[in-house]
């Protein structure tokens, strides 16, 4: 018994350590330091901005609007879009609630003299800027000539899309007096009619385009 071999303990592993004398587990916590910090930085810039902006709402707030030229004030919760603000508190009806998604261009209004959907801008966003709808083109006894090329080329049926045509149509000719008819297909592209009156549509862009309008 005497001549049997002494057994030898097991090594333990060593940890890997780096030319640096840095180990491996150390050089991942300094790793993951530094990656957070930048992240951690950016929430606190975050957040710092955030209670810079003062709150608006839940409740009603005043809101002054520049709509075809006139100011026009009133009460309504941050969440009111521009077009039940026009509707609702103002009285112009004339864009219409079709799709209420910005698809139809039933809504469509002039906002800077750029085309938008009102029902996708926030009343209490465009406060300071200049609003056109229908009701700003024209009057009764005396139409714009885009009206009037509507109503000469029958180019409506049930109405609905009519006065998003007629604003689109009269922002097109200020950027596009002598329309093609593929510019005209493609300026209009953001209007919808389900009643398919779009050769008269088209014709009216013709003549509204021929007057100058």
């Amino acid at each position: 018994m005497d001549d049997l071999p002494e057994k030898k303990k097991p090594n333990k592993p060593r940890k890997a350590q780096s030319s640096s004398g840095v180990s491996r587990r150390d050089f991942l916590k300094i790793s993951g330091v530094t990656a957070a910090a930048p992240l951690v930085a950016q929430a606190s810039a975050l957040a710092l901005a955030e209670a810079e902006v003062a709150a608006q709402g839940p409740g009603k707030v005043p809101v002054t609007l520049n709509v075809n030229g006139k100011k026009l004030s009133a009460q309504v919760e941050p969440r009111v879009t521009l077009l039940d603000a026009l509707r609702d508190q103002f009285e112009l009806t004339g864009a219409k609630r079709v799709c209420d998604r910005g698809t139809c261009g039933a809504c469509t209004v002039l906002l800077d003299d750029k085309v938008v959907y009102s029902c996708s801008q926030l009343a209490i966003d465009v406060q300071g800027r200049e609003i056109t709808t229908v009701e700003g083109l024209g009057e009764p006894g005396k139409l714009h000539p885009v009206q009037q090329a509507f109503v000469d080329n029958d180019a409506q049926q049930c109405g609905f899309c009519t006065p998003g045509f007629v604003v689109a149509t009269k922002a097109f000719l200020d950027q596009h007096p002598h329309p093609t008819p593929e510019q005209i297909k493609h300026g209009l592209g953001g209007n919808f009619c389900r009643c398919g009156t779009y050769a008269g549509i088209r014709a009216a862009v013709v003549q509204a385009a021929k007057k100058g309008a």
